[in-house]
């Protein structure tokens, strides 16, 4: 978008805060770049240039704006919605892999050269993958700085950097203020930070609007794992694994955005944390394209319009969620929740919490590769899946993580007996965060498009289906708020007041199909009986 001058500089004009992510502003009398919010009377277009990322107006030469904090704006949805192997790049630099694996690691992971990835990424967004890295350690630097009472020291390497003289000429080349500068402006505009030097740390996450949490936040608590998920005070809590260690985190929803609280065993997995903590909560989704597009179709549009700003549940671990939804095959939610929660209990890494009662991360494949069929509960068909997920993991034939492609997975994942399409479909929509996956067999999907009157066979609905695209995940998350149920209630519901129909089933075929046997009664839940 930055390369049409006309449409981003109306958008300056106007302050358009739909656009803050999307580009950033560069001021060349000045020296400075803004989000396109920026409250600052706009630069004469004369005078201004457009960078597609804030790491690209860095290196350009231009600090960040004091009054509009550029760095502190949504992230670009195009990299969630493209997948390719720039959009890919992004999401693994996001997640923190150039800090971990340098990039030539971040390469292998991408099957590229460093010179061609670094060529690439220089003409999409401006930058190369270690100038992309060096602005997002600029920005954890100063979340630490401003919400924080850690020694600089410890600030700097907890953002990334190798050296404290490397993270003070970072901070200062960036925001044009010294890291203690930093902290005193904080201190003077919000008092003093709120959390002392105790491995917790409060985040504001920003998120563009309208955003629509009660379909998002309800989902997750339904689904909550007991011992590694929760809801307390009216937030969802769950524990996370992470690079250095385990963390805690607390997400409380408002309108405009998510506060997120912290607890992190090791400094170093803030960046990582956090960006896990976006992609759980889909908050990069552009929701204006979104209930354009969705909106055109009058079946659909009356749905849109009632919640408009649906994002998709998703996940902080993608191996975590594969392994999630083989769990709820043929079985209610509270069954599936069942099943994990066995697992967790017996495999799963124990965790201290002061504050709740998370008590484990959920188990690595790693930890699952000698897991006792005998503390599987479920029949011998499923262990087989699961059993078979595991190893393909393990091994690598399966490769699940927020760089992955998209359609490489669903081909890998359907490789395996037991995996078909209802379960590709969900794995790439929670867990790769593909906006166009669509689990069209789905028991609930098939009882909202009943009730507002779109085909509800499979394969009627899949043709009609096909004008949703590129957004069919959000299609399906918005059928799914046409249903009373638990998922569609923040905060949750009491267990009495649950209704029966569930809306995230898969028909009893897909496991399967050879050993298939239409069942004589359907469970409460409209789902075909075992």
């Amino acid at each position: 978008m930055h390369t049409d001058f006309d449409r981003c500089y109306r958008a300056v004009q106007a302050k358009d805060a739909r656009f803050d992510g999307w580009f950033v502003t560069a001021v060349l009398t000045t020296g400075i770049y803004c989000r396109p919010s920026c409250p600052v009377r706009p630069p004469y277009a004369r005078n201004v240039r457009f960078y597609p990322t804030a790491a690209a107006a860095q290196r350009a030469g231009f600090r960040a704006c004091k009054r509009c904090r550029p760095d502190a704006s949504p992230g670009s949805p195009e990299w969630n919605v493209r997948g390719d192997v720039v959009a890919r790049a992004m999401r693994l630099i996001a997640d923190g892999t150039v800090d971990r694996d340098g990039v030539s690691g971040l390469a292998v992971r991408l099957g590229y050269t460093v010179r061609q990835l670094e060529r690439l990424t220089q003409a999409e967004v401006g930058a190369t993958p270690l100038s992309l890295a060096r602005a997002q350690r600029a920005q954890m630097a100063r979340v630490l700085i401003e919400t924080t009472e850690m020694p600089f020291g410890d600030v700097a390497f907890a953002a990334g950097f190798t050296s404290i003289r490397q993270f003070n000429d970072t901070v200062h080349a960036v925001y044009d203020l010294t890291p203690t500068m930093l902290r005193t402006r904080a201190r003077t505009r919000f008092g003093r930070a709120d959390v002392a030097a105790t491995g917790t740390l409060s985040v504001r996450l920003p998120v563009r609007t309208p955003f629509a949490f009660e379909g998002l936040f309800g989902h997750l608590a339904a689904s909550a794992v007991p011992g590694v998920e929760e809801v307390r005070d009216g937030a969802y809590r769950r524990s996370l694994r992470l690079p250095h260690g385990t963390a805690i985190v607390a997400l409380t929803p408002h309108p405009d955005h998510v506060r997120c609280r912290l607890e992190v065993a090791d400094f170093r997995d803030v960046s990582a944390a956090i960006a896990r903590c976006r992609r759980l909560l889909d908050l990069d989704a552009d929701p204006e394209a979104i209930v354009g597009a969705l909106s055109a179709d009058e079946r659909l549009a009356p749905l849109i319009a009632k919640a408009p700003g649906q994002r998709i549940p998703r996940t902080v671990d993608e191996q975590e969620l594969a392994l999630r939804v083989v769990l709820g095959q043929q079985v209610s939610v509270a069954a599936a929740r069942t099943h994990a929660a066995r697992l967790v209990a017996a495999y799963g890494d124990p965790i201290a919490d002061a504050e709740g009662g998370l008590t484990h991360v959920f188990p690595s494949t790693e930890r699952l590769g000698e897991i006792d069929p005998q503390r599987l509960a479920f029949p011998k068909a499923r262990q087989s899946t699961l059993g078979a997920l595991i190893a393909a993991m393990n091994r690598g034939d399966v490769e699940l993580d927020s760089g992955c492609d998209w359609n490489a997975a669903r081909e890998q994942l359907q490789a395996l007996l037991g995996i078909g399409p209802w379960s590709a479909e969900m794995i790439a929509m929670r867990g790769l965060g593909d906006p166009d996956a669509f689990p069209g067999t789905d028991l609930g999907v098939a009882a909202a498009a009943r009730q507002l009157g779109l085909p509800s066979a499979a394969r009627g609905l899949a043709e009609h289906g096909e004008r949703w695209r590129p957004w069919r995940s959000y299609a399906t998350q918005h059928l799914w708020t046409a249903l009373d149920h638990s998922v569609n209630a923040w905060p949750p519901r009491r267990n009495d007041e649950t209704p029966a129909i569930s809306n995230d089933g898969q028909p009893g075929r897909e496991a399967h199909p050879r050993r298939y046997r239409r069942p004589a009664a359907t469970s409460a839940d409209g789902r075909p009986d075992l």
